[in-house]
């Protein structure tokens, strides 16, 4: 790979999370001050990330795979999603700024498996030189929190009263225009040349529902679609929660998650080595159920420390399970069905899993108020830091890991 190469696709894999970290952050946030959204419509909301992974597979497969080069898509729906944004960013009513929302999460999503196949086009040894790439797309998500919160300071107590997160739409649809202009630039990525009929079994992983007979495999499989549960909490409230604490400068601060998750990944091979798959996926559950209850009895004052631990919890939340549940997914699933495994575990969390934690946030903030009738933080976060520990239980006393699984490291 040349260095111009090198050069453009580690700009996409910037860009492309730039643009996710610029507005879905705060977006919480933002629907709370400026929409004055309800809880079960912030829910909604969030919810329509999970409904762009379920279709997103579609696109790439009936579309993305057989028929234009992968370059190309990704341009025209970056294009698209930059005119979706500066609508977000007008949008003074939820149900409109539903419906943006919506389409925008089903043309983005899609983007995410795009990125990945013209960057692994380029590549001879994809284990080795991905990593190098794709690392520029967190760095791209921190930079854009960081910015928001260190550059242009929108997310500060007076600019969030005057509405002034609306901009971080603008951030984001100008990088988006800019990615889907740099993609027709990008390396020729031709679709792949098949002629079996394709079916919609493979597309969503069905093939792979034959493994649930395994009965390791499926209280993993449940698992990970009740730690999504809690997982969902974080996306939907940190940020809110944060600005309503007085934490200064939020945005950037959680960017501390970020970076946390790209210095554990490097742990996670040590940790397969020397633990095994379910010690190492334990501590990933564990520390959901400690995050939440820092963020429980923390504050935005002399306990702040609190908050700022539960932020750089995300790494090990993230990465010790999410990573690890992909590792011992593509180890069960053999040769045959490791499309088909991965794809069902993505329908599964960020699909079902999220949708329902979406609607248990969004429930649960409506319905615990404090006496002034604001929102009761402490059961927002004691709530998902139980069910987090019940699954971590479960998981510890159901999983048998008979396999250490060092050796698909």
């Amino acid at each position: 790979m040349n260095t111009t190469i090198r050069i453009k696709l580690s700009l996409m894999m910037f860009l492309e999370f730039f643009i996710w970290g610029a507005w879905f952050v705060t977006l919480g946030t933002f629907l709370g001050n400026n929409l004055k959204a309800s809880g079960s419509e912030t829910a909604a909301v969030f919810s329509t990330q999970s409904w762009g992974a379920i279709i997103a597979p579609f696109i790439i497969g009936l579309i993305a795979d057989r028929y234009f080069n992968a370059e190309k898509i990704l341009g025209i729906l970056h294009i698209a999603g930059a005119f979706l944004m500066y609508q977000m960013y007008q949008s003074t009513d939820i149900g409109l700024f539903y419906i943006y929302v919506l389409s925008y999460m089903v043309l983005y999503m899609p983007t995410l498996a795009l990125v990945n196949s013209v960057a692994f086009n380029q590549m001879k040894d994809p284990e080795k030189e991905f990593a190098n790439i794709r690392v520029w797309g967190t760095i791209g998500w921190i930079l854009a929190g960081l910015a928001i919160s260190f550059l242009f300071h929108w997310d500060s107590a007076e600019a969030v009263s005057t509405g002034l997160l609306k901009n971080t739409f603008l951030l984001a649809g100008i990088a988006a225009l800019t990615l889907g202009l740099l993609s027709f630039t990008l390396p020729k990525t031709p679709p792949k040349v098949s002629e079996e009929k394709i079916k919609i079994g493979d597309i969503i992983g069905l093939d792979a529902l034959k493994l649930l007979k395994d009965k390791n495999f499926l209280i993993f499989f449940i698992s990970s679609i009740l730690i999504c549960i809690p997982l969902a909490f974080y996306y939907q409230n940190a940020h809110p929660f944060l600005t309503a604490a007085g934490v200064e400068n939020p945005t950037g601060k959680m960017a501390i998650g970020q970076i946390s998750e790209a210095l554990f990944l490097l742990f996670i091979p040590v940790f397969f080595a020397r633990f095994g798959f379910k010690k190492t996926i334990l501590v990933g559950m564990l520390a959901w159920a400690v995050r939440y209850v820092l963020f429980a009895y923390g504050n935005g004052g002399d306990l702040s420390f609190m908050l700022i631990t539960g932020i750089a919890l995300h790494g090990i939340c993230y990465d010790f399970f999410f990573v690890s549940g992909q590792i011992y997914t593509n180890s069960k699933a053999g040769e045959k069905y490791k499309s088909a495994a991965q794809g069902l575990i993505t329908l599964a969390t960020y699909g079902i899993g999220m949708l329902i934690g979406f609607a248990v946030a969004g429930w649960i903030t409506d319905n615990y108020k404090t006496v002034e009738g604001a929102i009761n933080w402490l059961m927002v976060w004691i709530i998902p830091a139980g069910i987090a520990f019940a699954v971590f239980l479960i998981f510890a006393l159901l999983f048998k890991d008979k396999n250490k699984l060092a050796n698909e490291i």
